[in-house]
């Protein structure tokens, strides 16, 4: 722990060009960051898609003013929006889970047993208060709401007193910044497609900046599967991008045509890229009369499905891919 400890302490703030950072190219408005990342700043992902609906974040992250909550269907990337801008400025990330058991202590921190003497272990929520960074509490809407109502001192920006440290009081570094992400928008789930959400305190949730993120759109994902699998036909990865789409609107309840019901799975801008990659490797059993575009479908999202519901998956695909694809 002290060499995490010596690592967070050494880090150096420094004011990025905004328009350098997120565009590449150079404006004279600044934002800040960090020198350099540590071992708690996320790997910039080269091929990662920053979409539309990532505009609000950024916003954010130039000027932070209030705590921001991101929300939106499973599988549009809210958890990797936020750190791929993070990784940008060199941002440590410290996330936590939310879930019905998680308690404030497992944010702010413990007292071990080190070298056989007592010491107390930063948790998540400290460190970025302490050292700068962005405290990352995903699938809020989990949290127990009376659990959540005890961060609202932090929301506000007072000071965090830990009493198992000898009751010291961490100041919010300048560059502590706090964002979670859930399903919902703290309203509970009316839809019935995220069990063990809660309904959040209201005072809790005017406290902060809300962000809602949807899924890229068709013709980003068109491009983006153009860089991840080029050597797919192009009508094969554009029925790709639309049939990940009709998923999505069974998910959702949206779904036109025969298909009212809603199901359990959903298709992420990852699991789409993940379904070309295995398609293209799967290639080969073309030759033996089996389809790759649907056999690769079911290790991608189908074997994660009831089976009703990997009917409906396979006669989706059925319409949209009615040959076998060429290799």
């Amino acid at each position: 722990m002290s060499e995490i400890i010596k690592e967070l302490r050494d880090l150096q703030t420094i004011e990025h060009d905004a328009g350098e950072i997120f565009s590449g190219r150079k404006s004279k408005r600044k934002v800040h960051g960090f020198e350099s990342p540590s071992s708690f700043t996320p790997d910039i992902n080269p091929a990662y898609l920053f979409h539309d609906s990532s505009r609000d974040a950024v916003v954010w992250f130039m000027d932070s003013s209030d705590p921001l909550y991101v929300f939106g269907p499973a599988g549009s990337g809210k958890t990797s929006l936020i750190k791929q801008l993070a990784a940008k400025l060199n941002y440590p990330v410290f996330d936590i889970t939310g879930h019905g058991r998680l308690e404030f202590p497992d944010m702010v921190g413990h007292l071990t047993v080190e070298d056989s003497n007592m010491s107390f272990q930063y948790g998540p929520l400290a460190l970025a208060m302490k050292f700068g960074g962005l405290f990352l509490l995903n699938e809020i809407d989990l949290l127990d709401p009376a659990t959540a109502a005890g961060l609202n001192g932090i929301l506000d920006g007072d000071p965090l007193c830990i009493p198992e440290n000898g009751s010291e009081v961490i100041k919010p570094h300048p560059l502590f910044r706090f964002a979670a992400t859930a399903n919902t928008n703290g309203g509970t789930d009316e839809t019935g497609l995220y069990q063990g959400t809660l309904r959040q305190n209201l005072a809790f949730m005017d406290r902060f900046w809300l962000c809602e993120i949807g899924y890229p759109s068709p013709k980003a994902e068109r491009e983006l599967l153009h860089r991840k699998a080029g050597n797919l036909p192009k009508d094969v990865r554009t029925k790709m991008v639309d049939y990940a789409n009709e998923v999505r609107k069974l998910f959702m309840g949206e779904a036109d045509g025969n298909y009212r019901e809603t199901i359990e799975v959903t298709f992420s801008t990852r699991t789409l890229i993940r379904w070309a990659d295995l398609t293209v490797r799967f290639q080969p059993l073309a030759r033996q009369g089996i389809q790759p575009v649907t056999y690769a479908l079911d290790r991608a999202l189908g074997y994660r499905a009831s089976p009703e519901t990997r009917t409906v998956l396979h006669e989706l695909a059925q319409r949209l891919f009615p040959q076998e694809t060429k290799e």
